[in-house]
């Protein structure tokens, strides 16, 4: 069996329980539930709320350069450091902040494959209720790389030209236009559908969805090269309802299977279902 891309920005279990204590490495929980941190989590790991500290408060945006520098000196997080992110459901906003974090220039970063439920599961691996306190840190970002990002010119341009691929990873359902948003989910759209051109490759094909661990390199290459005739070569967008669900995907193609060029399009159906004159596909 031939490995990822790029194997090192998956950490394990066992390794992290290894290096819980090391110096130079910080824990990360971002979830789709802020509240479960605060019920437990792997000790010394901060908590960010994606819903308040990943976001621009104000206008619909990800977070600022400016407000991820305060975020990260908060937390005590330094350039350094290598940090490692995990969350709740097969790590949706862990990948949402790998994806930020990559955004502004952060070398070290990690995965923990499997994420919240694959800890809580695993033998003799501790989780806690208890804060621990940090020192600011002086954290200063050195670059931003807008090229991992993609917005709705950018998939306007895809869907005529086809000179990129897009892939919509959110449920069949959402694709075909039968519901807006899955269950439970507030943001919403005008109209429902796909953008037209677009591959329905839902984002949890790439995990086993009883463990959260991702699935084999082969599996991922079957997947989506084989069944879904994705091109390594072609530059690629992904997109689903507010831009996390597509960032797992981004991730899935950018580090586990190695494509050279992926966006992640963070506007994603919220903003593409409600711009006036953005043609809509449905079967």
């Amino acid at each position: 069996m031939s490995d990822y891309a790029h194997p090192e920005v998956l950490v394990s279990i066992d390794w992290l329980k290894q290096n819980l204590d090391k110096p130079g490495v910080r824990i990360v929980e971002v979830d789709v539930d802020p509240k479960l941190y605060a019920a437990g989590h792997i000790p010394g790991a901060v908590g960010f709320d994606w819903t308040t500290q990943l976001q621009d408060q104000v206008n619909r945006d990800i977070l600022s350069k400016e407000g991820f520098e305060a975020l990260l000196r908060k937390a005590g997080i330094k350039n350094s450091d290598t940090v490692v992110i995990y969350g709740d459901a097969s790590n949706w906003f862990a990948a949402y902040g790998f994806w930020l974090f990559k955004i502004y220039g952060h070398k070290e970063v990690r995965l923990l494959n499997g994420g919240r439920a694959a800890w809580l599961n695993a033998p003799g691996a501790p989780l806690t209720p208890d804060v621990k306190p940090v020192t600011p840190s002086d954290y200063k970002v050195s670059k931003v790389d807008t090229s991992l990002r993609a917005f709705a010119p950018d998939v306007l341009g895809a869907s005529k030209t086809k000179k990129e691929a897009l892939v919509d990873v959110r449920s069949p359902d959402e694709y075909t236009g039968k519901v807006i948003a899955p269950p439970g989910m507030s943001e919403t759209a005008q109209r429902g559908g796909h953008v037209p051109g677009a591959t329905s490759i839902p984002w949890s094909t790439a995990v086993n969805t009883e463990t959260g661990y991702f699935k084999s390199p082969d599996e991922l290459r079957s997947i989506y090269l084989e069944q879904k005739k994705l091109d390594p070569k072609k530059a690629t967008i992904a997109y689903c309802r507010i831009g996390e669900r597509s960032s797992h995907t981004w991730f899935v193609l950018t580090y586990l299977l190695g494509f050279p060029k992926v966006r992640n399009y963070d506007g994603s159906w919220t903003e593409y279902g409600n711009l006036i004159g953005a043609p809509i596909e449905k079967p």
